[in-house]
């Protein structure tokens, strides 16, 4: 049985048809990446599948519970977490406080001060834990917004663009704490542009275009496929 399971899912806004008909698996212990252009329908998936956002049609089973009319909140609490693309921190909070946010609000916590910092250890963040959110740089603001999320013990972590604006070297200290956390046993599902980011850790693509899939399988054989160099053609990815 698949971890998530999201069946003929369709969202509309207005006329514009944003996921149509998407069915997708994820199994447990997955890296499943997330490739599209813009408009394509990626953040708008995951708000359907962290309940920020009601399908119009179709449903999200996760660990066999049909799960498409809870709302984020208890969908935090079974497990599902999830980053933004932009991090928006709590500005006047320390480091610590922001993640203990989230120690406090998750699944199964039972000492939050004990789980956010032993998040903050995982993340390299520990040596910040005092420093206010607001005065951290691009990739500690990063790494804040994956502990947060990771803070609410899930078992489905998705991941918002979380290497964009990075540089090489910031990339790859990120890539160093996601597969520490995916070696904990949490999967994950990344929607990213920075394909090498992807491509490093990836155990399985998706391209989606037009709100459909139009892609599915390994790394290698997604990025070879004639659809995906017909999307990108003539786009920077950022490979």
């Amino acid at each position: 049985m698949a971890l998530l399971s999201i069946n003929a899912l369709t969202k509309r806004f207005g006329a514009l048809l944003v996921t149509d008909d998407l069915s997708l698996d994820v199994a447990s212990g997955d890296i499943l990446g997330i490739l599209g252009p813009n408009g394509a329908g990626k953040t708008t998936l995951f708000n359907l599948v962290a309940g920020t956002v009601k399908p119009d049609a179709g449903t999200i089973v996760y660990q066999g519970q049909d799960i498409s009319n809870i709302g984020a909140s208890d969908r935090c609490r079974l497990g599902i977490a999830r980053s933004f693309q932009v991090p928006h921190p709590f500005s006047g909070m320390t480091v610590f406080e922001n993640v203990l946010v989230g120690a406090a609000f998750g699944r199964d916590v039972k000492d939050p001060e004990a789980k956010a910092l032993a998040i903050l250890e995982q993340t390299g963040m520990k040596s910040k834990a005092n420093q206010l959110a607001g005065g951290l740089t691009l990739l500690d603001r990063k790494r804040l917004e994956m502990s947060r999320a990771l803070a609410t013990n899930p078992k489905l972590l998705l991941l918002d663009e979380i290497a964009g604006g990075l540089t090489d070297s910031e990339c790859a200290s990120l890539l160093a704490a996601i597969k520490d956390v995916h070696s904990t046993g949490v999967t994950i599902v990344w929607i990213e542009h920075v394909v090498h980011a992807l491509l490093s850790a990836a155990t399985r693509l998706v391209v989606l275009n037009f709100g459909k899939i139009i892609v599915d399988g390994t790394p290698s054989d997604v990025m070879e496929s004639r659809e995906v160099k017909s999307v990108y053609l003539g786009e920077d990815v950022n490979v």
